[in-house]
C-alpha cells in the first residue's frame, strides 16, 4: 500500500475563509518508511497572516511572500501524490482533506478522488475513547518525543506523525498490504 502522510498549516480553521500557507508531505511505499521522497512548500497567501498563526506555526509573512500560488502547489503536491496513494494526515478528513477541497474549487482547480484516512482512526482503534486523541497525546501514548522538532510547522509534525502510524500501524497489523482502519474518499487535484 502507497501512502501519503501529509500536513498543513493555515490561516486559519475553517476552510471556507482561511488559506493554506504550507504543506509537506512523506511518501510511504510498500511499508518502506523513508523520509527520502519528501515534499514541502510554502504557499502565498491572497491575504495576510494572522499575528497569532505566526506565533503558533513561525510562518512569517516575509517566508510566504515570493512562495508559489495556492493553484501551484496544489499541483506540486498532486503530482507528488501520484496515482493510487491513500492520503494520511491528523484529523485529516475534518481539516486538511477539507481546505484542500475548499482551495481547488475556490481557484477552479478540476479535482479527483484518492482514499484518504484520518490518522487519529488509529488511536481510536488502539485505545478507544481514553484521554483524547490529539497528536500531542498520541505522541505520549507512544512513548515519542517531539524535542528537536518543530510542532505547528508542516515539516516537523509530518515527522512526528509519519513515527506515529507507522507505530500504530504495526500494533493493529504487522503488514502494510491492508489497511487496518476504514478508509474515506477525499479529492486532490487533478493531473493533466
Amino acid at each position: 500500500m502507497n501512502l501519503i502522510i501529509f500536513d498543513l498549516e493555515t490561516t486559519g480553521l475553517l476552510p471556507s475563509q482561511h488559506e493554506i500557507i504550507q504543506i509537506a508531505a512523506m511518501k510511504v511505499q510498500n511499508g518502506r518508511w523513508d523520509a527520502g521522497e519528501y515534499f514541502d512548500s510554502y504557499v502565498r497567501p491572497e491575504n495576510h497572516i494572522p499575528s497569532f498563526i505566526t506565533k503558533l506555526t513561525g510562518i512569517t509573512q516575509a517566508q510566504v511572500a515570493d512562495a508559489p500560488s495556492p493553484v501551484d502547489v496544489l499541483m506540486q503536491f498532486s503530482r507528488f501524490v501520484g496515482q493510487n496513494a491513500t492520503l494520511i494526515a491528523h484529523n485529516g478528513l475534518r481539516f486538511d482533506m477539507r481546505f484542500i477541497a475548499e482551495n481547488c474549487m475556490r481557484h477552479g482547480i478540476p479535482v479527483r478522488e484518492t482514499s484518504a484516512l484520518d490518522s487519529r482512526s488509529f488511536s481510536r482503534k488502539i485505545w478507544g475513547g481514553k484521554g483524547g486523541h490529539g497528536l500531542d497525546a498520541v505522541l505520549s501514548r507512544l512513548g515519542l518525543s517531539s524535542e528537536g522538532v518543530k510542532r505547528h510547522d508542516a515539516r516537523g509534525d509530518v515527522q512526528l506523525l509519519a513515527e506515529a502510524v507507522k507505530q500504530m500501524w504495526t500494533r493493529l497489523t504487522p503488514s502494510f498490504k491492508d489497511c487496518p482502519v476504514d478508509l474515506s474518499v477525499g479529492v486532490i487535484p487533478a493531473l493533466a
